[in-house]
């Protein structure tokens, strides 16, 4: 529910009535290069690489690049604080709670910081940064804090003369890869769970995007983690990622991003040490509106599904089926609430609406789009990039589309929005579940009757019921089907982070009726 003048997702739902927090002004990006037992280093190599600002297309700075070598090193020092008897070891798993506290706290300190320097990097709007993704990042952090001290097992009732129970223990060393559309929450849904269980990590954010995750490298070790528990590598997938999925010191690796690169991550997991895998991956989702649902409500949350990180979201609700007796109204009611959409600098607070992080995804979803238009869907808003704006592309929205059309059954990952029409709830599931992926859905209904039985027919990992993206550090995260495997947040993360051990001792004194 909206609270203090802000919508569900924390952003203010009238910015010009409140005081809103501004960006701040970095003249320098203090931490470019690699980070290794909580030290700053040059690649092994000497290669750099820039990172741009999508929204003007300049240069913000160069990045030290990682590749295998760097990838080694970072592997040896989360090895070695992982060794028995090390810090990390040796500390009490309420510490360990502790120090994720810290680090929230510091989130919280250099929030504006943090904020501004995830809409530079990723052209994400600034109160978007600030309210969502910050707020998103420090929750998960209290959670698994929270959860350091609570990781136990079972005793298990077998034969009299033993004794057997269970132990939760860290996996070891963790290798995580993640994406550039969240680049900050993302790294703290990988590292939370890892770190409160009591492993190691090393982590690669995406090329794009690898500001944030290195200025978290400095509040990891100003927090007091030791030394080797968290290292940042950035680099390229088809080096640094590449030389993750396969280290033979790595014991599970975490990915984000797409399903060819999770298919490449798995084969390289399985021919290297047959370490553990989890993937979050791709996603075409379903939104079904029936006829009964509140329709305003329907579109506000659809286009928030569609639209949202400019529709940079796995999660997007690309294919939106609609019941035909109130399919025009909701085609209307889309169409003018798309054009009230706002696109411009990121950092403006009337902005909701911002670039595509670079060229070669513009012209992906620029191509999606004519292929819409040469299909035969309708075009009712936008369509084309916003004139004299570099990557921003207008929200689109199609209607009359088939299921057989491409913008109907490949994952877009651009600010465009399918409207489909149906008629009978088995058709909508049916059309919904007839598709590889299986990441999100979302059904619009004043029915519980309908509500309960449409989500538990829907194959997918997530279904929202009047409602869309609304994720929480308690609830898991994951896919059915090619949308990956295992899940993130909540308790069942938990168990992605942990091998369990039983314990059988023979009791020496036998016992006796």
């Amino acid at each position: 529910m909206a609270q203090n003048g802000t919508t569900e997702n924390g952003v203010p739902s009238d910015p010009a009535a409140l005081p809103l927090p501004q960006p701040c002004k970095i003249s320098e990006i203090k931490h470019t290069k690699i980070f290794i037992n909580n030290e700053w280093h040059c690649s092994v190599k000497g290669k750099t690489f820039p990172t741009f600002n999508p929204a003007t297309g300049g240069k913000i700075c160069e990045v030290e690049e990682a590749d295998k070598a760097d990838v080694d090193k970072a592997v040896e020092a989360a090895k070695a604080a992982m060794k028995r008897g090390s810090p990390w070891r040796r500390m009490d798993v309420s510490s360990r709670g502790r120090l994720l506290h810290k680090l929230a706290d510091l989130l919280e300190r250099d929030r504006t910081v943090l904020a501004t320097m995830e809409s530079m990097d990723s052209g994400k709007p600034f109160l978007q940064s600030f309210f969502i993704d910050l707020d998103g990042s420090i929750k998960t952090l209290r959670y698994y804090a929270g959860w350091a001290d609570k990781i136990h097992g079972k005793t298990m009732p077998v034969d009299d003369n033993f004794m057997c129970f269970t132990k939760h223990e860290p996996v070891g060393v963790c290798g995580a890869i993640i994406p550039w559309n969240f680049p900050l929450l993302m790294f703290m849904w990988k590292i939370a769970p890892a770190l409160c269980c009591g492993n190691a990590v090393v982590i690669k954010p995406a090329e794009q995007t690898p500001l944030t995750a290195l200025h978290i490298g400095a509040l990891i070790k100003e927090a007091g983690f030791p030394p080797g528990v968290v290292n940042i590598v950035p680099g390229f997938g088809p080096t640094a990622g590449a030389a993750i999925a396969s280290h033979m010191g790595i014991d599970k690796v975490a990915f984000t991003g797409s399903v060819e690169v999770g298919q490449l991550i798995k084969e390289a997991a399985a021919k290297s040490n047959l370490k553990r895998v989890t993937l979050e991956l791709g996603g075409k989702n379903p939104c079904i509106v029936f006829a009964d649902s509140d329709l305003q409500l329907a579109v506000q949350e659809a286009q928030k599904g569609a639209f949202y990180n400019q529709g940079q979201c796995c999660t997007a609700a690309s294919r939106v089926f609609v019941e035909e007796r109130v399919y025009d109204e909701f085609v209307r009611l889309s169409v003018e609430s798309a054009k009230k959409i706002v696109a411009g600098d990121p950092m403006d607070p009337r902005t909701s609406h911002g670039p595509q992080i670079n060229q070669q995804q513009f012209e992906k979803i620029l191509e999606l789009v004519e292929s819409g238009k040469r299909e035969g869907a309708k075009l009712e808003c936008g369509g084309h990039a916003v004139q004299d704006k570099g990557l921003f592309i207008q929200p689109t929205i199609f209607s009359d589309v088939k299921d057989h059309m491409r913008l109907a059954k490949e994952e877009i990952f651009g600010p465009v929005q399918c409207i489909m029409k149906f008629k009978s709830q088995e058709e909508a599931i049916e059309r919904a579940n007839s598709t590889h992926y299986g990441l999100a859905a979302a059904v619009f209904t004043r029915s519980v009757d309908r509500a309960m039985s449409v989500s538990s027919a829907l194959e997918a990992g997530t279904v929202w019921v009047n409602c869309y993206n609304a994720l929480h550090a308690q609830a898991p995260f994951g896919g059915y089907k090619m949308s990956g495997n295992g899940r993130e947040l909540g308790e069942y993360a938990l168990a992605e982070y942990t091998e369990v051990k039983a314990v059988t001792i023979k009791l020496t004194e036998q016992l006796t009726v």
